[in-house]
């Protein structure tokens, strides 16, 4: 625009007609856009990148292949069926064995897909153990009778794991250690002897502590 013999241009910069800085002024005009075009190309080489990265993220990810607790397959595709007789109870403690034999039965059921019998003869794997001992150490005691709320369980067991056919031992230790703490409702001598909910608790806890190493430890 043409104003008191001055030129305005699209940069907002003025030059005065007809002296020589009018095409020095264009000169910078033009590198003013030609800066600009370059900043948003290199934005643009920036983000759009950085958009295409996530699909393909996703994409990787959605790929991958995770292994699921709950349905482990980890052992040999001949095991279809496993044989889990009662485990063999070495302590003082009555009837033990029974409760931490039915958690694991119920554990291999819900967690693998493998159908469970007691039946050694029966089975194309059979797992057996021995509870070795069994320890209760008090942790925290109720301060208004003494008696003791919360429990450090210790269980000690012998684990072997075979393969009937060939008698391929597909898991063993002598030294299966399991350990929590439970709070209990009655005293220490007598938890394992009565009904405590926490005794279920920890058959439960036990068992899924114990299909684990069997199955993923192969």
């Amino acid at each position: 625009m043409k104003n008191s013999g001055e030129w305005r241009v699209a940069s907002g910069e003025k030059c005065v007609q007809g002296d020589c800085h009018f095409q020095s002024c264009n000169a910078r005009h033009a590198h003013a856009l030609r800066t600009k075009n370059l900043k948003l190309k290199t934005y643009n080489s920036l983000v759009i990148p950085g958009i295409c990265v996530i699909p393909l993220l996703i994409g990787a990810l959605g790929g991958c292949r995770y292994h699921v607790a709950g349905r482990s397959e980890a052992l040999p595709k001949s095991i279809h069926v496993i044989a889990v007789p009662a485990l063999e109870n070495k302590t003082t403690s009555y009837r033990i064995e029974q409760r931490l034999t039915a958690a694991t039965v119920h554990e291999f059921l819900a967690k693998t897909p493998y159908r469970v019998v007691s039946d050694p003869a029966n089975g194309d794997a059979v797992l057996r153990g021995k509870v070795l001992s069994l320890e209760a150490v008090p942790l925290l005691f109720d301060t208004s009778t003494g008696r003791a709320t919360t429990m450090l369980v210790t269980v000690k067991c012998e684990v072997s794991f075979e393969e009937r056919d060939t008698g391929k031992i597909l898991y063993h230790t002598d030294n299966f250690l399991f350990r929590n703490q439970y709070e209990i409702s009655t005293d220490v001598k007598s938890f394992f002897e009565e009904q405590d909910p926490a005794l279920d608790r920890l058959a439960q806890d036990f068992a899924a502590r114990l299909v684990a190493a069997v199955t993923e430890n192969y």
